[in-house]
């Protein structure tokens, strides 16, 4: 059987902390999925909850959802390399994550409070536009991110 595996991958804390990179780690899918969402098409499982702060404990990939970035505004081609934004849904108390301040201040005059980002944000990135494989995102792919979130309220 596969082991867990990691890839670099850049978190937006919730709080001042800056951007910086972390290891996401992935565990091999247990079970074929027919057409599976991106994120399990490389046939394994991310864990961005490990740096999620106040998630629902025990629920893995259920305390958590996924938006995919596949260009920017103005763009005619998709990136060769998409990017997946994770984002916390189902916190441990049932109250709402905090504000991301680190997002936030990206925004700047286009941040709206009922269209904010929560929690911990992790991006991964992938190898192809079949989200066939993952692959180390790096702090070059943070201008590419940071244009995104600047635009992009939460879903």
């Amino acid at each position: 059987m596969d082991q867990m595996l990691a890839f670099d991958a850049i978190l937006f804390p919730a709080d001042e902390r800056p951007p910086h990179l972390v290891s996401l780690m992935t565990s091999p899918l247990a079970t074929p999925i027919s057409n599976p969402p991106e994120p399990y098409r490389c046939g394994r499982v991310p864990h961005p909850e490990m740096y999620m702060d106040y998630i629902a404990e025990g629920l893995g990939p259920r305390s958590w959802k996924f938006q995919v970035i596949e260009q920017l505004e103005g763009m005619t081609k998709k990136f060769s390399t998409p990017y997946i934004v994770f984002y916390p849904t189902v916190s441990r108390d049932g109250m709402p994550f905090p504000v991301n301040k680190c997002i936030k201040e990206i925004q700047a005059d286009k941040y709206q409070e009922s269209k904010a980002w929560r929690g911990n944000v992790i991006v991964a990135k992938f190898r192809d536009q079949e989200y066939a494989s993952m692959m180390d995102a790096t702090m070059a792919d943070f201008p590419i991110v940071k244009n995104w979130l600047s635009k992009t309220p939460a879903p």
